[in-house]
């Protein structure tokens, strides 16, 4: 693993467990534009890791400290993301350039890494997520060509797996999305959201029978 120390981070509050996991993408051409982005002080952006296409991992800032990767954001109510998470950002163009497939290099290295630092934090499995789910209104990343299902299947996050189609209104999708971690002052972008992470084969905003069941299906997974 290499190390490019970064300015672009604080203190993480003590009395403030480590308990999510947050995946992006870079969104720029190569690995070195978007290492040299996460380190310049004046872009005020940073992760705690990135991996490049063929694997090689890069640590910015120590897991001790608060990286500044989310944003604004908020998921199960919480609203300071980078305090209670470990950010890492992943080579790729992105929906902007030309959001592309991850090469297997990279998701073994990333899988190799999730699990290690779920291990170590005991993070719970439905609090690894991507960027666009704890900000539904302004982000897309790591976008839906990012296999969330081969993570599952390594032992990090969750899936609703068996689920079945369910017809629910929207104050009964609303309710669901929230227990399950979602800020919904946009329903529709939470629906997104949702979809880019568990049905990416169609991002429609729109609460079907498909994507309600697979909702309701997460919420009995977790409990």
């Amino acid at each position: 693993m290499k190390h490019q120390p970064t300015s672009n981070f604080d203190e993480r509050p003590t009395a403030t467990p480590i308990d999510m996991l947050v995946l992006h993408y870079t969104g720029m051409e190569t690995a070195q534009a978007a290492i040299d982005r996460l380190c310049d002080p004046g872009a005020k952006v940073s992760a705690h890791y990135v991996i490049d296409e063929e694997g090689a991992l890069t640590q910015l800032v120590g897991e001790d400290c608060r990286a500044w990767h989310a944003g604004e954001a908020c998921w199960r109510g919480q609203h300071d993301i980078n305090a209670r998470s470990i950010g890492i950002e992943l080579v790729n163009p992105g929906h902007d350039i030309g959001l592309s497939a991850f090469p297997e290099k990279q998701m073994q290295t990333l899988e190799r890494l999730a699990l290690n630092i779920i291990s170590r934090y005991q993070i719970p499995a439905r609090n690894v997520v991507g960027h666009s789910d704890v900000a539904p209104r302004r982000k897309r990343d790591p976008g839906e060509l990012f296999d969330w299902f081969r993570l599952f299947k390594a032992g990090v996050g969750v899936w609703p797996e068996d689920a079945l189609p369910l017809d629910l209104d929207q104050q009964e999708g609303t309710a669901l999305l929230a227990a399950f971690g979602y800020e919904t002052v946009d329903f529709t972008k939470a629906v997104e959201a949702f979809q880019r992470h568990f049905r990416p084969t169609k991002i429609s905003g729109v609460l079907d029978a498909e994507t309600a069941g697979l909702l309701d299906r997460l919420i009995a997974v977790v409990g």
